[in-house]
């Protein structure tokens, strides 16, 4: 069950579920999604493995942030894929929750997906799923797939989070090596989680 963005800003006070959101968002959040803003952007230097026990992800070089920046302009030429990370913190408590009066306590997991405004300028988002017990920015692979340059704002709403009950136990919360917003093992090889 998809909660609502009301229902989000509600559960928020008590569950710290989202840090950092913007005014828009904590007054006047827009139909059932939480928007998200982009705050870092990242340049991958080098090559990543991924083993069956090891793995290292590639050294990557911050080239834009929000925090030391302001809201600079960023342009995106067709065929480049950076990495993008959020200003907002994410917070998928590890335990279960009670979200509603009328259903049970549940874990609650936070569901990304893409404003419409990249796809209508041909820009594809590469994200995966958030486990219970995760806390800390989210980062995404971010494509231009399109003709034209593509140009945003650092701060500009790019994400929206939608937060999901689960139904059923888990084995244990999440506890990887990207705990807390981690971008890379900057080349560092490590054991698989």
């Amino acid at each position: 069950m998809m909660l609502s963005a009301v229902k989000i800003l509600e559960l928020n006070e008590k569950y710290d579920l989202i840090s950092g959101l913007s005014k828009r968002e904590l007054e006047n959040p827009e139909g059932v999604v939480i928007d998200l803003r982009v705050g870092k952007i990242h340049r991958i230097i080098g090559d990543s493995f991924l083993g069956v026990e090891e793995r290292y992800s590639p050294k990557i070089e911050t080239i834009a942030d929000i925090s030391k920046d302001g809201n600079k302009k960023f342009v995106i030429n067709p065929g480049e894929y950076y990495l993008v990370s959020t200003i907002e913190v994410i917070h998928s408590p590890a335990e279960k929750i009670k979200y509603d009066n009328n259903f049970p306590e549940a874990y609650l997991v936070p569901k990304i997906l893409p404003r419409s405004s990249l796809q209508r300028g041909g820009v594809s988002l590469h994200f995966t799923g958030t486990n219970p017990g995760y806390k800390g920015e989210l980062t995404f692979g971010i494509k231009n797939l399109g003709n034209q340059d593509f140009i945003f704002e650092l701060g500009a709403r790019m994400f929206s989070v939608e937060y999901h009950a689960v139904v059923g136990d888990i084995k244990r919360a999440y506890s990887g090596q990207h705990q807390g917003g981690r971008v890379s093992s900057e080349g560092e090889t490590e054991k698989q989680n």
